[in-house]
């Protein structure tokens, strides 16, 4: 593409071609639209569930209530429970996949990484992958269906 030409004209220096330049002036603004077409929060908790696990397997002796807590299980499966909710995060198209995994990760860490995490890990997890399961892409927002449905009943009654 030449420097002279229209196309090079009409896009903005600086800006990758399709992106508003709202965006660029209030980048949480964009930030917010991007995490709202994807289940962020569920795989936030999942991955924040596997990090927790994982700082809590370098507990101090007196504190570690498992014994296979220092077992290569114990470090593979809060990892594949941060692996899958940052999975979750950018790939939503398969997070049926990713939180049935999160799931089985997580609920196997009450035997392998003191009792999942002391509870908090493991609980983080099997919310974060629920709420991944759950999660509908393309659902319309409820406040316009209250006032569609309000005109409808509005009309009804005038008549």
């Amino acid at each position: 593409m030449a420097p002279g030409t229209d196309e090079a004209v009409a896009e903005a220096p600086g800006t990758p071609s399709g992106e508003p330049a709202d965006s660029r002036r209030h980048p949480w603004r964009a930030f917010r639209r991007w995490r709202h077409r994807r289940p962020f929060g569920a795989g936030l908790a999942l991955a924040l569930g596997g990090a927790e696990i994982l700082l809590t397997q370098r507990a101090s002796i007196s504190v570690v209530l498992a014994a296979g807590a220092d077992s290569l299980a114990g470090y593979v499966l809060p990892m594949v429970m941060t692996v899958c909710g940052l999975l979750i995060v950018f790939n939503p198209r398969q997070r049926l996949f990713y939180s049935v995994i999160g799931v089985l990760a997580s609920l196997a860490s009450w035997v392998t990484s003191n009792l999942g995490g002391f509870f908090i890990g493991m609980l983080l997890g099997l919310v974060g992958s629920s709420l991944a399961f759950g999660w509908l892409p393309d659902r319309p927002r409820r406040r316009r269906w209250l006032r569609r449905n309000r005109t409808r009943t509005e009309a009804v009654q005038a008549e």
